[in-house]
């Protein structure tokens, strides 16, 4: 199988395992999962958020998803527990798919760390 083929396998399994726990079966989008990500970062999952919070989530989310392929790095933790990350390298220009890709690919990668997928 290819690694584009194993990609696709992965997220689509994916997709239905966070779409049956955290949606009612509806289908969840990229940027819903990438905030489910920070979220789980944040690791505060009792309390509702407000929208520059959310903002924040999604942004926590990516910085954790790309710090493995050396765009961030993990710098502290603030007195309201939430991460903080500094810039190691910056992102090359991509194009929307190949941002998706890349994110998916990422997201992929958390969730067979985490042991959710195989």
């Amino acid at each position: 199988m290819s690694r584009d083929e194993q990609l696709k396998q992965r997220w689509e399994q994916l997709v239905t395992i966070l779409s049956d726990r955290f949606a009612d079966g509806d289908t969840l989008d990229l940027d819903a999962i990438i905030y489910l990500i920070g979220v789980q970062e944040l690791g505060q999952f009792n309390r509702k958020f407000k929208k520059d919070e959310k903002v924040n989530l999604m942004h926590i989310a990516i910085c954790r998803l790309l710090e493995p392929f050396g765009y961030y790095e993990f710098a502290f933790f603030d007195e309201d527990g939430w991460p903080h990350y500094t810039v190691k390298e910056e992102l090359p220009s991509l194009k929307a798919g190949e941002q998706s890709i890349l994110m998916k690919g990422a997201i992929v990668d958390y969730f067979l760390e985490k042991g959710l997928i195989a």
